[in-house]
């Protein structure tokens, strides 16, 4: 039987999360997959990591279980999942899944992704291809998200259509592979260099339709900061010997 990782870092997500686990076991209980949830809190002030605690203490069984890692204090979405990605390494998972708190990751598409990672060694869930498209965003949101897909796409010269998009399937051998203390983007940047680094590696990648809707409860974490961080990431990426 496989075993999947899926790796939810946290920041004040007390009213997204036990919801959030209780449909993920749903829809994994329907696979025949061993699932480990690893939430990474960095000290959330609303206390989303004593939750994490508490349901890491309900479901704990050898198909489905939660792992929790606390942190010191609000470290960023990219150690998060580099620190997820070393211990997927580590224990030997065969797939993680990484995905948001705040629904804009629907758990009903996981199997999808379970599917196509038989095939392929990047599975993208993508606003950007027919099928899948946004929610309630504002226009300014649609202009960055599009223009942001599209500048990458175009420096980088590798045509994934959805480059910025957090909810990304990999097979350990490509993390095993990418040398991961060399990955030094931050934000908006890290979903972008992990897919570059994958498809610069030879690594087969494929694009599911995902609709992606804006978050209902908690606060977005993105930033102008954060987006013009990126693009200037990007020109590093395409100059560097990866």
């Amino acid at each position: 039987m496989k075993k999947l990782a899926i790796a939810i870092p946290t920041y004040n997500e007390k009213d997204n999360l036990p919801k959030l686990i209780k449909e993920i076991k749903n829809v994994i209980l329907k696979t025949s997959t061993d699932t480990t949830i690893i939430i990474i809190d960095d000290n959330s002030p609303d206390g989303t990591g004593k939750i994490a605690d508490k349901l890491s203490g309900k479901y704990n069984s050898s198909k489905f279980k939660i792992d929790v890692i606390h942190r010191s204090g609000k470290l960023g979405l990219a150690t998060a999942y580099l620190q997820a990605f070393k211990k997927t390494i580590k224990e030997k998972f065969d797939y993680i899944l990484t995905m948001d708190a705040d629904f804009s990751h629907k758990p009903e598409y996981i199997p999808d992704f379970l599917e196509k990672i038989k095939k392929y060694d990047l599975v993208i869930g993508s606003r950007k291809i027919k099928g899948g498209k946004v929610e309630n965003w504002n226009l300014l949101r649609k202009i960055i998200s599009k223009g942001g897909g599209l500048y990458a796409r175009t420096i980088l010269g590798v045509n994934i259509r959805d480059f910025t998009g957090g909810f990304n399937m990999f097979k350990r051998k490509v993390l095993d592979t990418i040398d991961l203390d060399k990955v030094k983007s931050t934000g908006y940047a890290f979903t972008i260099e992990m897919k570059y680094r994958t498809a610069k590696n030879n690594f087969s990648f494929y694009e599911i339709p995902i609709v992606f809707p804006n978050r209902e409860k908690g606060k977005s974490k993105m930033s102008s900061k954060i987006f013009f961080e990126a693009m200037i990431r990007v020109w590093q990426l395409k100059f560097s010997n990866i």
